[in-house]
């Protein structure tokens, strides 16, 4: 029976009363214009060197055997290369790095205790954290299933294709009937190279709760000298403009996109006490104003060490957490073995440049490096070398597979090799003859440091950046790249005691979107010195708390209801907007403690860090990763 495909490629979007998202199953307004925003997606990355380790969770309410999604990947991935995860490691991600919603009240000026230093201060210092173009025989299959596994309740399979439309075909020919204009979105994946990733349902391993199917979260990496996350597909039946939560996890780096203009989020602003139950609202529309300042700009509104916070609206990621979200394979973090892949200049027997040659081959390193990493996981990797060789076609096309002489490794290894250098297209020779490439590849297994797994387990800097897009808006693939450490949003008065505004460049990442509720002392001041601007928690006999909101669900927020001006305290130029003033001590006046807890409130000596007790599970992080990010996701019937 025919496929019907109802849901987009990033979020789940209901077609049909059986099938829903449990977080984003339908729209919602902004506004007079009655503009619609229509889904919201978060991705988990983790990055080191080449590899890429992707997380996303399918959050899907509907008959189980319906469901399928396809990724576009650059390699062939593995069963090794795939697992499942638990749900509930995604709102902890979700949570710390939210925008927060703060609420101090300013101590007795005539009883605080002058600080030799603010302990905001001292825990700051403390928590700082230092496509080759595509090509085959005319003989070869159009679309080649390259890989089939299962992994937990999903039946898995690898593809590729030479040519967009045939791709299409096949996903019509095998029951999923998908959008109009399909093969023009997929023909760069395809000419690029890249594979395709198949997850379907296999009824027989759901696991059911209260009569409910529970789909587990995927995760799988590769090796790519591309660091990047495909999201064309994702427009291709979108019917308004969605939102998009990249989380991204790297030893001692933080990441911003290189092909779009990059912003931060105004931050360390004051803001009125109507916030406190309107604070989604409140954030939505200042995201929305500063999407308005600078269209189609990502937005960052989080850059910290994972494993600390200050102040922190629910539990920091532990060493447990990075190691779920793909550590364990990272080279420097995995515990294990540690391969490595190393193509010597290639030999050439026939009328082909050797440079060039070699130029083209060695687009596929990170693609080898997989390979031997695969193998390495197997057992069946060690330190030696061996000798590649393959044909090329009188078109420039791989032909007659790849041979591994002396033989290394297992023939999955070989497979690996063959998958990797398969796609790639080399100059047609010029007398028409074809030609014999042999490579040299040499290979180190090491075993990994402990001593610098245990550093690295407490360096990851977990980037927030938060995307708003359309066809329009949105018309590449994001490309990352790495970029130097900045601070922002902590409780820190500067030399003319005001708090820092924006972002700054500093030498470690310690960045946030920081809101703040301030309560002025109402009590008598009966002492010569009143010491002003000293926050912390609720005096005695006031109720109220100084545990951080996160601001969680944006998406989905009332749009066109909150007044943005009369809600802000402080002004914030960059925004063009004048706050309405403020009745109160400035905050972090000079000789306050500058930190954002004090009075009844313990301080830990770190950060402050409360673990938030049970709460609703919020649609964003039930859903987070829905994803496929350029997936289909698609429903059988």
């Amino acid at each position: 029976m025919r496929a019907a495909l109802v849901l987009t490629s990033v979020v789940l979007l209901s077609a049909m009363p059986a099938v829903s998202a449990k977080a984003f199953c339908g729209f919602y307004v902004a506004g007079a214009d009655q503009e619609l925003y229509n889904n919201a997606t978060m991705v988990v990355l983790m990055r080191e060197g080449t590899r890429t380790v992707q997380s996303m969770q399918n959050n899907y309410e509907g008959p189980p055997e319906d469901f399928a999604m396809v990724v576009p990947v650059p390699v062939v991935l593995q069963e090794e290369n795939v697992r499942t995860l638990s749900n509930d490691i995604f709102d902890r991600v979700d949570t710390l790095a939210a925008p927060r919603l703060v609420e101090y009240w300013e101590q007795d000026p005539c009883a605080m205790e002058v600080r030799a230093e603010g302990d905001f201060s001292r825990r700051a210092r403390r928590s700082a954290a230092p496509m080759a173009e595509a090509a085959a025989d005319a003989e070869e299959p159009m679309v080649t299933i390259e890989a089939q596994f299962e992994v937990g309740e999903y039946d898995i399979l690898i593809l590729s294709a030479r040519e967009a439309t045939a791709l299409d075909a096949w996903l019509r020919q095998n029951n999923y009937r998908i959008p109009e204009g399909a093969a023009e979105v997929l023909r760069p994946y395809v000419e690029g190279g890249m594979k395709f990733f198949v997850a379907k349902v296999n009824i027989e391993r759901v696991q059911f709760e209260n009569g409910m199917a529970m789909l587990s979260p995927l995760r799988f990496y590769y090796d790519s000298d591309d660091f990047n996350l495909p999201v064309r597909l994702g427009l291709l039946n979108s019917k308004g403009t969605q939102e998009l939560l990249v989380h991204i996890l790297a030893p001692n780096q933080r990441y911003e996109l290189a092909n779009y203009e990059n912003v931060t989020i105004p931050t360390n602003l004051d803001v009125a006490d109507s916030v406190r139950n309107q604070f989604g609202a409140f954030y939505a529309a200042l995201f929305d104003r500063t999407i308005e300042q600078s269209p189609g700009a990502i937005v960052t509104e989080y850059a910290w060490q994972a494993t600390n916070c200050d102040p922190c609206p629910g539990p920091v990621l532990s060493a447990s957490d990075i190691t779920t979200l793909g550590a364990d394979v990272l080279p420097s973090t995995s515990g294990g073995m540690v391969a490595n892949a190393t193509i010597a200049q290639p030999n050439v027997q026939g009328d082909l440049d050797r440079a060039v040659a070699g130029a083209i081959l060695g687009t596929r390193q990170a693609q080898f490096q997989t390979c031997v990493q695969q193998a390495a996981a197997r057992n069946r990797a060690q330190n030696g070398s061996t000798t590649m060789s393959f044909a090329v076609a009188a078109n420039g096309s791989v032909s007659g597979g790849v041979q591994l002489r002396p033989a290394y490794g297992d023939e999955p290894l070989r497979a690996c090799f063959a998958s990797a250098i398969g796609a790639l297209r080399f100059p047609a020779p010029a007398n028409g003859q074809p030609v014999t490439i042999t490579a040299p590849v040499v290979i180190s297994v090491q075993p990994t440091d402990p001593w610098q797994v245990m550093n690295q387990m407490n360096s990851f800097v977990l980037t927030r950046l938060h995307a708003r897009y359309s066809a329009e808006l949105l018309e590449n693939d994001l490309v990352f790249r790495p970029v130097d450490p900045i601070v922002g949003g902590r409780e820190m008065p500067g030399a003319d005691g005001a708090l820092e505004k924006g972002s700054q460049p500093a030498g470690a990442n310690n960045f946030q979107g920081r809101y703040a509720i301030r309560h002025p002392w109402a009590g008598p001041v009966a002492c010569a010195s009143p010491r002003r601007g000293v926050w912390g928690g609720p005096p005695q006999g006031v109720a109220g708390s100084t545990q951080p909101q996160a601001a969680q669900d944006i998406a989905f927020a009332p749009r066109g209801n909150v007044n943005l001006r009369e809600m802000l305290k402080s002004d914030v130029p960059e925004l063009s907007l004048t706050g309405v003033a403020a009745a109160q001590p400035a905050a972090g006046a000079a000789g306050t403690s500058g930190g954002p807890t004090g009075g009844d409130v313990a301080d830990d000596g770190l950060c402050n860090c409360r673990a938030v007790g049970a709460r609703a599970a919020s649609p964003l992080g039930a859903l987070v990763l829905v994803l496929g990010i350029g997936a289909f996701l698609f429903r059988r019937r």
